[in-house]
């Protein structure tokens, strides 16, 4: 058997953009939107998706993946482009949120495979865990928001606010909002 060959930079664009495409209409849609939506906002044909994602469970865990990659890169770069490390927290929670979102049909689209689910979720938490710690402690050292939050508590906090995101009458980015906002210095008598 031989060696994979490293994907030409072409395909690796090609790629990152059908990702891309596919986690945007996961977010408006679910991870049950056609395969054409997504073909149609890559620009791609779907045997493009097919063969580069043959089941949809394929296509689902390389979002899942593409996307706990760019919220971990975009921690340190939010918190470069700031100059208030609570601005980029709350901006990095917002990819977040949207991940979340995404990552909601995970379990259905993997169905009994256990394993598999187990080992993304160890991948985000190994991943995001330490993002998030980092934005907590540049705020925190800045005097904007509590100190002493532990990172997986907002995560699991975001991530509850979250659950309701499929009702049309329910606004979790808006809730999402109000519990960050809640760890800001002086808010609730702190």
């Amino acid at each position: 058997m031989g060696e994979r060959k490293p994907k030409r930079a072409d395909a690796r664009r090609n790629e990152k953009a059908l990702l891309d495409a596919a986690a945007a209409v996961f977010v408006a849609s679910g991870v049950d939107a056609p395969v054409r939506d997504i073909a149609a906002k890559a620009g791609v044909g779907m045997g493009t998706i097919y063969r580069h994602f043959p089941t949809r469970a394929d296509l689902v865990i390389a979002v899942f993946r593409h996307q706990v990659d760019a919220c971990t890169e975009a921690g340190p770069a939010l918190l470069a482009a700031n100059e208030s490390p609570y601005a980029a927290l709350a901006q990095w929670i917002d990819l977040f949120v949207d991940f979340l979102v995404t990552k909601h049909g995970l379990a259905g689209a993997l169905q009994s495979d256990n394993a598999g689910f187990e080992a993304l979720h160890a991948y985000f938490l190994d991943r995001l865990v330490p993002v998030c710690a980092e934005l907590l402690d540049a705020a925190a050292a800045a005097g904007e928001i509590r100190a002493a939050v532990p990172p997986l508590d907002l995560m699991r906090g975001v991530g509850n606010l979250c659950i309701g995101a499929d009702d049309p009458r329910y606004d979790a980015r808006r809730m999402v909002q109000l519990l960050v906002a809640g760890l800001r210095c002086g808010t609730m008598g702190a």
